[in-house]
């Protein structure tokens, strides 16, 4: 790891202090307003994973054929959905926080990083507790079986890549404003290039190396492997991950190098 990027994580860790009391203003925030108070943040998500479970399971009673993780659509589709929301969140509200922030980093000399990570923190104090609730009611179908550990380094992982994208994003986002709306259209078709709508088995053999350029297909077959199958995910999944995470890290360190002395100037 190079100086730029190392420096960077000093930062974060010097003012973790002021990181935490950032994160929770960020968080109160969301539901600021609401007569909901802080059930709101919870409550969006949960009310769109049940919509997924009524619809398909309940009233269509939709199933996935032979070969797929679950039978029940609602039940498979809840696993990768939900992984998913919080990835989109993270991502979206970490790419925007330096633009957010520009007048606050005009007037004092704080470093960028700590915006981006009280965004995806956020996000990570809202959606970890709803996959945590989720996971809840899958794991007893399979048992406690020593699978269920994998989740720890899964939303690990998770968290870790939504930082390190949402930092490079941020960047090229204070750089082109452009950046904003073309993510916000991925993301809004990247669902559909990831295993979350549909088993991976039922997607194109020829056209299966698309969705692996989704970072966030790794990780939901891992959700899926541990959740609906009780099983610990295979190599591929980490190697993905680790792999993602490390071209991430290297282009932001690039990113963090150049755009120091002209970021604010952007903002």
């Amino acid at each position: 790891m190079n100086s730029a990027l190392g420096d960077e994580l000093r930062s974060a860790w010097s003012a973790r202090s002021l990181v935490w009391v950032l994160t929770r203003r960020e968080v109160a925030a969301r539901h600021a307003g609401t007569a909901a108070g802080i059930v709101w943040p919870y409550l969006q998500p949960l009310l769109m994973v049940a919509a997924y479970y009524l619809v398909f399971d309940v009233v269509f009673g939709m199933r996935l054929g032979e070969g797929a993780p679950a039978r029940a659509v609602g039940a498979y589709l809840v696993v990768g959905a939900l992984p998913w929301m919080a990835f989109c969140d993270a991502v979206q509200r970490g790419m925007t926080s330096l633009i957010d922030a520009g007048g606050l980093l005009h007037k004092n000399p704080l470093p960028p990083v700590l915006f981006v990570t009280r965004a995806v923190l956020a996000s990570a104090f809202i959606y970890g507790p709803l996959l945590m609730l989720v996971a809840s009611v899958y794991v007893p179908a399979h048992g406690l079986r020593p699978a269920v550990l994998a989740l720890a380094p899964l939303l690990a992982l998770q968290l870790l890549l939504c930082l390190v994208l949402a930092y490079v994003l941020a960047i090229l986002a204070a750089a082109l404003r452009d950046v904003v709306q073309l993510v916000g259209f991925v993301l809004s078709v990247g669902i559909y290039l990831s295993p979350i709508l549909f088993p991976l088995s039922l997607f194109p053999e020829n056209w299966r190396w698309v969705l692996w350029l989704n970072p966030m297909t790794a990780l939901v077959l891992g959700y899926q492997q541990v959740l609906l199958q009780g099983a610990w995910p295979p190599l591929s999944v980490w190697a993905v991950s680790a792999a993602w995470i490390a071209a991430l890290a290297l282009a932001l360190n690039v990113l963090v190098a150049r755009s120091r002395d002209q970021l604010v100037d952007w903002l």
